[in-house]
């Protein structure tokens, strides 16, 4: 069975993915969102790849230096043998600032014996749009398009470029580099410079990693899903991406495919918590202050998901010529989700201020900015929060009540009381909590269904939703109360397949989902964890743990007959969870008796 057996290597500017065989399937340059020049991931025939061929006698291992972002994978024939190291350079200059070009680096260790391999150089430029050719200009390769309206693409090296171009068979005879560059480079490439960059983003990575809080249990799990953070971060204005892909289907053959190479703001108040408490208070900072700077003026409305610069039109585009993953098309850029309505994003807005209070030291001016904020988020959500919407899973169908949309509003206004009693401002609490108090009892009167002994997908309707497990979470509930054992409980015997999640079971705008959203398997866990089924909560995070893919990472969905991984990869919303769910084994109150670690 073909999965996504990629790694990801990045420089927190853009990421490319590796297939475990060490061929460049995908890449982006000069940042994430940039078109590809490498897309053999949605098109096998035309996208495009960089691949290393070998005879069938070699043996291919992959794994991550330890600690980083670099990607090692050996190609061992008992005789002969060498090591492709691929990175994206990333460290910190002499001045402080950081380097970190639209390059990759495909460094070639000799290990043994006289390998031989081919190079497959095969770039197609702007989502192969038009043709690509590639030319040896004496000190580099350069590929450009016919119209010329695309022609950055550089490769150095110290191999015959004569022999790439034909796809002669080389002898490796020593040690030898790859220099994949956007920008034509203005001084020499050489072993030595490709050596050292090499070795300064290493030390970078491992650097990064020996700050990141250590755990008792799951700790590499742990330290892995924060670098997959890391490399879905853009350094340039603090935006953490939904994942590093675009149009990976949820299910092969359907029509299920997003551009994920953006930022939601749902995920915002998750990365801020879960950097900080990995140690990452820089990063949690960075993001926060993007949220801050794209949150709208009074009158503006506030979108679910913005581009990486803040972007706000984010227009959904076709590609016709590309047949998609697994011929499941279609493949898109941009995405339509942009200009929904989903009621969710005040809580989560005002959850991210919250933390900013919580965790950060505000200046005067800032803290002034943000209560402005605060007291316009409530205006809304007190004008809003009866009206139906598309809820968190952004169905392209009619609007409805949900559960999860009334409780982000709930946790809007809770939040602002509490970034209140902070500012010592008591401002408007008595009708602050008046509102608080009506949400409370709407959700508690409407969202809970007598007869199945849950809280619902939405307003009398009798269908369950994983979303309803995050209400002890955001303090809606306490996990002692019945209602959420009960809700919890109901879930998992509705929701749960194969020790899998759906996110819900009715039918929306594509009929009845056919694959786990892998982030709900989490949330389900942690609920029973919380519940105190912690048994049950262990057996079911190490069996999930073995379906990520060969290097622990983990994409958006999870097949549950074949256990394949689906949609777009990796997944930060994924990563986020693991690493929440994780550090709760490694807290106090876990009873070590009463579960094997």
């Amino acid at each position: 069975m073909e999965n996504l057996d990629y790694g990801i290597i990045g420089n927190c500017k853009s990421a490319a993915l590796i297939s475990k065989t060490g061929a460049m399937e995908w890449c982006c340059l000069p940042n994430f969102n940039s078109a590809s020049v490498f897309a053999k991931l949605l098109d096998d025939e035309i996208g495009g790849s960089f691949e290393f061929k070998v005879s069938a006698d070699y043996k291919i291992t992959q794994e991550y230096l330890w600690g980083t972002n670099v990607l090692s994978t050996v190609f061992d024939n008992g005789t002969d043998a060498f090591q492709l190291i691929d990175f994206m350079p990333r460290y910190q200059r002499e001045d402080q600032s950081y380097y970190a070009p639209p390059d990759v680096i495909r460094f070639i260790r000799l290990l043994k014996g006289a390998p031989k391999f081919k190079l497959i150089y095969d770039p197609k430029l702007d989502f192969a749009r038009e043709k690509t050719f590639n030319e040896n200009k004496g000190d580099y390769i350069k590929s450009y398009t016919e119209e010329g309206k695309y022609d950055s693409l550089f490769l150095y090296s110290n191999f015959n470029l004569d022999k790439i171009l034909n796809q002669e068979e080389i002898e490796l005879k020593e040690n030898s580099y790859l220099l994949l560059a956007y920008h034509e480079k203005l001084i020499t490439q050489t072993i030595d410079r490709a050596y050292l960059k090499f070795q300064r983003t290493k030390t970078y990575w491992m650097n990064w990693s020996e700050k990141t809080t250590k755990y008792k249990y799951y700790n590499e799990e742990i330290l892995r899903s924060a670098l997959v953070l890391k490399a879905l971060t853009y350094k340039k204005s603090g935006a953490v991406l939904a994942a590093a892909t675009t149009s990976l289907p949820e299910t092969i053959g359907e029509e299920r495919n997003w551009d994920y190479r953006f930022c939601w703001i749902r995920d915002a108040s998750m990365v801020i918590k879960v950097m900080a408490g990995l140690g990452h208070t820089k990063s949690a900072k960075d993001f926060l202050q993007y949220i801050i700077n794209i949150i709208p003026h009074k009158d503006e409305k506030i979108q679910i998901m913005y581009g990486i610069n803040g972007e706000k039109d984010l227009t959904e585009n076709i590609l016709t010529h590309l047949k998609g993953y697994k011929n499941s098309g279609p493949v898109r850029t941009g995405n339509a989700a942009y200009i929904q309505k989903q009621n969710d994003i005040y809580g989560i807005l005002m959850e991210v201020i919250y933390q900013q209070f919580l965790q950060f030291e505000t200046s005067l001016e800032n803290s002034e900015e943000l209560w402005t904020i605060t007291r316009g988020i409530v205006k809304i959500v007190e004008e809003h929060w009866q009206s139906p919407d598309k809820g968190i899973w952004e169905l392209r169908t009619e609007d409805r009540h949900f559960v999860f949309s009334k409780l982000l509003c709930w946790v809007a206004v809770d939040r602002a009381i509490k970034i209140g009693e902070i500012l010592r401002m008591g401002i408007n609490d008595t009708k602050w909590k008046q509102l608080r108090n009506e949400i409370f009892e709407d959700i508690h009167e409407n969202g809970w269904n007598e007869e199945i002994q849950a809280y619902t997908q939405s307003y009398g309707s009798k269908d369950l939703d994983a979303s309803t497990l995050l209400m002890e979470q955001y303090g809606f509930l306490e996990a002692s109360d019945q209602r959420f054992i009960s809700t919890v409980k109901a879930t998992k015997r509705e929701l749960c397949k194969d020790g899998l999640m759906y996110r819900y079971k009715n039918k929306d705008d594509f009929g009845e989902p056919s694959s786990s959203f892998t982030i709900c398997t989490f949330w389900l866990i942690d609920s029973l964890f919380k519940i105190g089924e912690e048994k049950e909560a262990k057996a079911m995070f190490d069996d999930l743990l073995s379906h990520s893919n060969h290097l622990g990472l983990f994409s958006e969905d999870i097949d549950f007959k074949t256990k394949r991984l689906l949609g777009n990869f990796p997944q930060a919303y994924s990563h986020l969870a693991l690493i929440e769910t994780a550090a709760n084994f490694s807290k106090s109150y876990v009873s070590e008796e009463n579960i094997q670690f």
